[in-house]
């Protein structure tokens, strides 16, 4: 099948989403309509509980579409199968708060289990990792466990497992919310730069205003609305 380039890489149109059933049945979004372009960075802010990280999850096809559409690459989640749901899952790269290393892990054997589901050769493998370490600065620290590194390298560590697969999109949910002004900046500039390298997506989930200048466009949410879609320019 050949894909259209100029496809966006996330389409959302009348998007509505429910927690619980019945009488404690709850409504957490709606009417979503948001399209985000191939190579664009976003960020989505706004206030806590406003629905953010939902919908960063239902972009991941971590949590099944309930009414509406989302497309991810052209392959649209409503009613999609496990399986369906699954490969979409291939081409995203995630970054969390909580970085999710493995304490048990060297930096290098925790981005390696990215790749563990991939069809590349271990020679393949070795060279990918110790690229992305060297990017992200850490390839005197491959060796090192988690215990072992600072908050920042922490971090950016999860940046190269996120990104050493190759995705399409990266999904970030409050990366530098544990970190300090300046490493929180750096990581977000290091994600940047290897996406636009990687001609990746990059939707970021932040309270952090430190980083909106890095925005191509920013998202605002409130109350489970998109209440706004601002060029980056205009407000910084």
């Amino acid at each position: 099948m050949v894909t259209n380039l100029a496809e966006p890489a996330i389409s959302i149109a009348h998007l509505n989403h429910y927690y619980g059933q019945g009488s404690l049945r709850k409504p957490v979004l709606f009417d979503i309509n948001l399209q985000i372009d191939r190579g664009e960075i976003i960020i989505m802010t706004g206030p806590s509980g406003s629905g953010k990280t939902t919908l960063l999850t239902l972009m991941g096809s971590l949590r099944s579409v309930q009414e509406g559409s989302l497309s991810i690459l052209g392959q649209e989640l409503l009613h999609a199968s496990k399986e369906q749901m699954t490969l979409a899952r291939r081409n995203i790269g995630y970054i969390f708060q909580a970085h999710n290393l493995l304490n048990f892990l060297t930096a290098y054997q925790n981005i390696e289990m990215a790749l563990e589901i991939q069809a590349v050769t271990a020679t393949a493998a070795d060279t990918r990792i110790r690229s992305v370490l060297s990017a992200v600065g850490l390839e005197h620290r491959m060796d090192y466990y988690p215990s072992d590194l600072s908050g920042g390298q922490k971090q950016r560590v999860a940046i190269a497992r996120a990104l050493v697969s190759q995705p399409k999109i990266i999904l970030a949910d409050e990366p530098t919310a544990a970190l300090d002004k300046k490493s929180g900046r750096d990581v977000v500039e290091i994600m940047e730069k290897l996406a636009r390298d990687q001609g990746c997506t990059i939707l970021l989930v932040t309270h952090d205003n430190r980083i909106l200048d890095l925005a191509d466009r920013i998202i605002y949410m409130e109350d489970g609305y998109l209440v706004n879609r601002y060029d980056v320019a205009a407000i910084v």
